[in-house]
């Protein structure tokens, strides 16, 4: 099977394997596992923040940051497909307590003199808006790439009127390849940060955030409560770490398969790529009516290419470390071939 459902779907390599096995290990709740520490030295650094935790998912990542910065009753501005509030079952309002209002964005991206527009007085009738969440790259707009000044427009605006901005990068990496910014010039401007590495980086778990001593100190006794403390897991560590040394750059291969696929799919009159510009490696198409984007991926299944709909006649297919170019050119002319057979 060709498998395109997700860049989740990555396996450790060899050498991350031996990196894992090789692991000096302690119980990182008592604070005593010296990878676990190294990581999050490592990340803090990367981005530019005085600390960081280490966490078991990007759901968690960015519902910690969410916690530590507001109350119950607070509101969250973010884009309305924005992953926090559409794909991680309603953290926000089950965990913080928080309501959370929309910003119209382009494929995910917003400005801050809309955030600005959306405040309201300062007056018991309204929820006070408390922090202001960014997706970059941004999952549900095709995997579209926040320019630095945009994140940086956003956070002034934002921090001006006593609002905390929060970064989900959960594929910041693959916004730095695609930009050629450095991770801290996208996060010197915003409050905190999350990092999946789970997803193209290639690591079999985790995430971590990132802030000030304060906050990430709220977010570690969050992590705490809700369950994401764990032991000896500088072996997970291990492999976050190997990422980082070892799976940046070759995102950009990860890119250049995406760019391939989208070219081989917009041959066929009976697909439609959207976006027309594929930034990193995701690529959402529009297929032919013959019962539904669900359907389309079974029988696509049943030939050997694994992706998923994204909405009742578009799909997603996501490039990753596990499929060579061959594989993804592969995978491309199969949809092809099923869309000229399904319009007939």
């Amino acid at each position: 099977m060709i498998d395109l459902r997700s860049d989740t779907v990555t396996r450790p390599t060899l050498a991350m394997k031996q990196a894992m096995m090789a692991a000096e290990v302690g119980d990182d709740i008592f604070g005593d596992d010296p990878t676990v520490n190294a990581l999050q030295e490592k990340f803090a650094a990367l981005v530019g923040k005085e600390a960081a935790l280490f966490v078991p998912s990007g759901t968690m990542a960015n519902e910690l940051c969410i916690r530590a910065q507001t109350e119950h009753g607070d509101e969250i501005i973010a884009e309305g497909h924005s992953h926090f509030y559409y794909y991680e079952g309603g953290a926000p309002a089950a965990l913080a307590g928080c309501q959370t209002r929309f910003v119209e964005g382009r494929r995910g991206i917003f400005t801050g003199s809309q955030i600005v527009e959306m405040l309201r007085p300062s007056d018991q009738h309204f929820c006070p808006t408390r922090l202001v969440v960014i997706e970059n790259p941004h999952n549900a707009g095709g995997g579209k790439v926040w320019s630095v000044d945009q994140v940086a427009d956003v956070a002034r605006a934002c921090h001006e009127h006593g609002i905390r901005v929060h970064l989900d990068g959960a594929r910041l990496m693959n916004a730095c390849v695609a930009t050629g910014a450095k991770p801290s010039d996208y996060t010197v401007d915003v409050d905190t940060v999350s990092l999946c590495f789970s997803k193209g980086l290639g690591a079999p778990i985790g995430s971590a955030v990132a802030g000030d001593r304060e906050t990430v100190a709220r977010a570690h006794r969050f992590r705490k409560i809700y369950g994401g403390a764990m032991r000896q897991v500088g072996i997970l560590a291990a492999a976050c770490i190997y990422a980082l040394d070892h799976h940046v750059d070759r995102l950009a291969e990860d890119h250049d398969n995406a760019g391939l696929f989208a070219d081989i799919l917009r041959e066929c009159p009976h697909l439609r790529v959207d976006p027309e510009v594929i930034e990193t490696n995701m690529v959402y198409f529009r297929v032919p009516e013959m019962g539904g984007a669900q359907r389309f991926c079974d029988r696509l299944a049943e030939r050997g290419v694994l992706i998923l709909p994204d909405s009742s006649s578009s799909c997603r297919a996501v490039t990753h470390l596990d499929v060579s170019t061959d594989q993804v050119r592969t995978a491309a002319e199969t949809i092809v071939n099923l869309a000229v057979e399904s319009s007939r």
